[in-house]
This record gives structure tokens, C-alpha cells and sequence, in this order.
């Protein structure tokens, strides 16, 4: 998934990656920012998502489309789409022209609007990820977990860079007995909760009942 990137989706990372790391330094607002996620940080969101079982990969907060383009490679790799979603005119445009300069958009499927809006509308959804304005997370939180399929993953990002605005939340996510969470500490903080699902082993198999052995 990762050692043969395309060399235009490669090209636009490298770009967004850049414009990133400037804005950060010369005094752009910060509404106007990317705030994208760091290459490792979309790296570990690929693989989780290449690993979630059957279902949507959903993304709340597209942004320039950057961390779009690795959940791209895992939709790719797994035989599915990404649905995006950016309530920022001007954001959307950009991911527009990410998608297209990538050559991602027959995996991509973006929608403008306020997520909290459409959620609702979602069913069976195999992994999702949050990177949206913060005191959005938990009404965000508690529409998509019980679209998830069982065992499915979502990821919220930046919950040690905002551990003050984001704590309370993390704290009532760990304590949710209906996910088994953690945070991980890779970029700028990664949140990860997974509804429990049926055990199985490596290729979906139930495991053999105790004391089967070889025939």
C-alpha cells in the first residue's frame, strides 16, 4: 500500500505537506490553516482502515483532503470509497482539486456540509475518523458509534495537542463500556475506540471449540 504511490498522489501530499508546515509559521489565520495530520499519523490511519472489517470508511473534517488521500490508499486496498465531509467552502474547493490531482476521485465521494446533518443518513460504517472543530467530537461521537459495524474502529485526532478542550471527552470514551478505547500517542494524539465484535480469528473464521484439534 505504501512502497508504489502513485506519483501524483505522492506529488499533492508532498505539496499539502508543505503548505502545512508554512502555515503554521508565517501568520496565516488559523481557520484558513490545513491543520492536517503528519505523514505518521496518516500512515497508522491507512492501516487501520486497510484492517477494519466490511463497511464504510467515513471521515469527518476533509480539510485540503490530505489525510483523505492515505484513507484513499486503504479504500484502494480493501475494494471500497471514502465518504469526506467539509463544512468550509473554500476547504472543499481545495479538496476538489486534491482529489483530481491525485487521481483518487473513483474512491473518493466528498460532501459539503455539516456532518452532524448527515450522519444520521449512514449505515454499516466499517471505520471513521474525526478531525473536525473539537466541540463537535462527542455529538459526533454518539451518532457514528452505533453505525458502526461490530468490531469497527474510530479514530479522533489531536486529543494530546487539545488535551485541555478534548480531555473530558477522551475521559468519557475510555469509560464507555460500550467500546474498548485507548489513546495512542503518535502525532498529535490519536484517540482509538473499537465496538466489540463477534471473536474470530485471522480471515473472519470462528475460532475451533475447545479441545478440537487436527482431523
Amino acid at each position: 500500500m505504501f512502497h508504489d504511490l502513485p506519483e501524483a498522489l505522492r506529488a499533492r501530499m508532498a505539496e499539502l505537506e508543505a503548505i502545512d508546515a508554512r502555515d503554521r509559521t508565517d501568520g496565516t489565520p488559523h481557520r484558513r490553516r490545513l491543520r492536517q495530520v503528519p505523514p505518521e499519523t496518516g500512515r497508522f490511519l491507512a492501516l487501520l482502515a486497510a484492517a477494519a472489517p466490511a463497511g464504510a470508511i467515513v471521515e469527518v473534517g476533509t480539510s485540503a483532503g490530505y489525510s483523505t488521500l492515505w484513507l484513499a490508499l486503504a479504500a484502494r486496498a480493501s475494494g471500497r470509497t471514502v465518504t469526506t465531509f467539509e463544512v468550509l467552502p473554500e476547504k472543499v474547493a481545495l479538496a476538489r482539486e486534491t482529489f483530481a490531482r491525485a487521481g483518487v476521485e473513483d474512491v473518493v465521494r466528498l460532501v459539503e456540509g455539516d456532518a452532524r446533518d448527515a450522519v444520521a443518513g449512514l449505515d454499516a460504517v466499517g471505520f471513521a475518523f474525526l478531525d473536525a472543530e473539537k466541540g463537535a467530537y462527542p455529538a459526533l461521537y454518539e451518532a457514528l458509534l452505533p453505525r458502526l459495524v461490530p468490531g469497527g474502529p474510530l479514530a479522533a485526532d489531536n486529543v494530546l495537542s487539545h488535551a485541555e478542550v478534548l480531555g473530558p471527552f477522551v475521559d468519557r470514551v475510555i469509560g464507555d463500556r460500550r467500546v474498548d478505547a485507548v489513546v495512542v500517542p503518535i502525532g498529535k494524539g490519536v484517540l482509538l475506540a473499537r465496538r466489540p465484535g463477534a471473536r474470530a480469528t485471522a480471515g473472519g473464521a470462528e475460532p475451533p471449540a475447545a479441545g478440537a484439534g487436527k482431523a
